[in-house]
């Protein structure tokens, strides 16, 4: 789980006005930061297989976001992508 000074750190950075906190770009930001956190969970504890599905569960949301930001706005979806470097 996300800090929530480090949430609304995220949320800041990737808002697209002041009052966004919902936007697919946000939400792509905070999975990719809880995705990131499970990585490094899975390193120590490599046997905990609950949260591995829930991390599974995450990666699947993000691409799901990813692909109907880049099937309606590729602009947007190749600015998300190279802030966050998750793409090649």
């Amino acid at each position: 789980m996300l800090a929530p000074a480090k949430k609304t750190d995220i949320i800041t950075k990737f808002r697209t006005h002041d009052s966004d906190t919902g936007s697919p770009e946000v939400q792509i930001a905070i999975l990719s930061e809880r995705i990131g956190e499970l990585t490094e969970h899975f390193k120590t504890h490599k046997k905990d297989h609950g949260s591995r599905r829930g991390l599974l569960m995450l990666v699947s949301k993000r691409r799901r976001l990813l692909d109907y930001l880049k099937r309606n706005d590729p602009d947007r979806y190749r600015e998300v992508i190279g802030k966050l470097g998750i793409r090649k």
